[in-house]
């Protein structure tokens, strides 16, 4: 790589590659965004790391953490700041089990929440898993979308952790009552929801975060990839009676050197103004459309067995995995990168930055054509 701008990415022999899936879903404001870039830049000559715990306040954390509580769901407000996403899983985790006191902790297959011990533990797919057991005990796997084994969540579970649409799992969506169902039973059980949005979350699907859709608020939400504007950052964010569990017996119950980095949060505060301010999320689910019709015009060509998604997030599922290998090959060669996901190797997963334009998704689509053309050609 030598450069990286908009959409456009450029390697060193000058060959220019159109991003379709924004470093997975970072670059929701494309790369090098100049409100991003001057964020960077003014708050680098202002001061880098200073302190962990406390001692001083850092201007950039406050703004971006009260912007925050201004645009998440009520009644969350608190954000606790991580390098990533796995981090604020790990972190939220651990403030459910600290909170309710309890041990069991619930996930579903296709799930995947981070590559971190723990983070791992609530990952569902055992290929992953088997290298690196034991993980964390008292964890259980239910099938995504599937409202009857909810009864599993019980009196005995800390927290019930969930991507609102599974990205890894191949960009699979719940139907319109599976997500209210889960809170409601853990309503009932007095058991913490946790919502992993690290993929979801900042627009990237017609909403600022997935679970809008659906109109369900989790007890702590977790941010991460397109919330530092293309700098490392993540979080999770609660009720203040939930988050304030990390703060006394003892006080320091999890703390993070470089979390909430002022230059990473300055670059997110840019980011996530930018982002409200240009109604990117309505972009985003208004081209999402024009893409996703643009797909399944292709299924006249062969090979092509599902186009799903919403907004910018896109699985575009393929026959065979032989077919799905060479297509993202032939894009690549092509100069269009794309991505498929960790736990099904017939999906290529779109994530194109929220700023494309129009003209920038038909030479997209046009170098998709001609890629599944030649795949099916082998």
């Amino acid at each position: 790589m030598d450069r990286a701008e908009g959409c456009w990415i450029k390697d060193r022999s000058g060959k220019k590659y159109l991003d379709f899936i924004s470093g997975i879903g970072v670059a929701n404001l494309g790369h090098a965004h100049p409100a991003v870039v001057r964020a960077v830049a003014d708050q680098a000559d202002r001061y880098l790391h200073v302190m962990v715990y406390g001692e001083f306040i850092q201007e950039p954390q406050v703004r971006l953490a009260e912007r925050l509580a201004q645009v998440v769901p009520k009644p969350l407000s608190v954000t606790y700041f991580t390098n990533s996403g796995t981090e604020a899983n790990e972190g939220a985790l651990k403030t459910a089990k600290k909170y309710t006191r309890r041990k069991k902790l619930i996930a579903f297959k296709g799930g995947f929440h981070g590559d971190s011990q723990g983070s791992l533990s609530v990952t569902g797919r055992e290929v992953y898993q088997k290298p690196f057991r034991p993980l964390l005990p008292n964890v259980l796997f239910l099938p995504f979308n599937r409202t009857k084994p909810l009864k599993a969540i019980d009196r005995r579970t800390a927290a019930v952790i969930v991507e609102p649409i599974q990205g890894e799992g191949g960009v699979k969506l719940p139907d319109d009552g599976f997500l209210a169902a889960l809170r409601q039973r853990c309503d009932e059980t007095g058991t913490l929801l946790i919502f992993d949005e690290v993929m979801t979350g900042m627009g990237r699907t017609g909403k600022l975060f997935a679970s809008q859709h659906w109109n369900v608020v989790p007890d702590l939400l977790v941010l991460a990839k397109a919330l530092g504007g293309g700098m490392p950052l993540g979080a999770f964010i609660g009720r203040p009676e939930i988050m304030e569990t990390l703060s006394k017996d003892p006080p320091l119950s999890h703390v993070t050197t470089f979390g909430g980095h002022p230059v990473c949060c300055a670059a997110g505060l840019a980011a996530l103004d930018f982002l409200i301010e240009n109604k990117l999320p309505e972009r985003a689910e208004r081209l999402g459309q024009y893409l996703m019709d643009r797909l399944k015009k292709m299924s006249d060509i062969g090979g092509v067995k599902d186009v799903r998604g919403k907004g910018l997030l896109i699985g575009f599922e393929l026959e065979t995995a032989k077919l799905t290998e060479r297509f993202v090959r032939n894009c690549r060669e092509a100069g269009l990168i794309l991505g498929w996901t960790l736990h099904s190797n017939t999906v290529v997963r779109l994530a194109p930055p929220l700023i494309m334009a129009e003209q920038e998704i038909d030479r997209g689509i046009e170098i998709m054509r001609e890629a599944l053309c030649k795949g099916l050609r082998k």
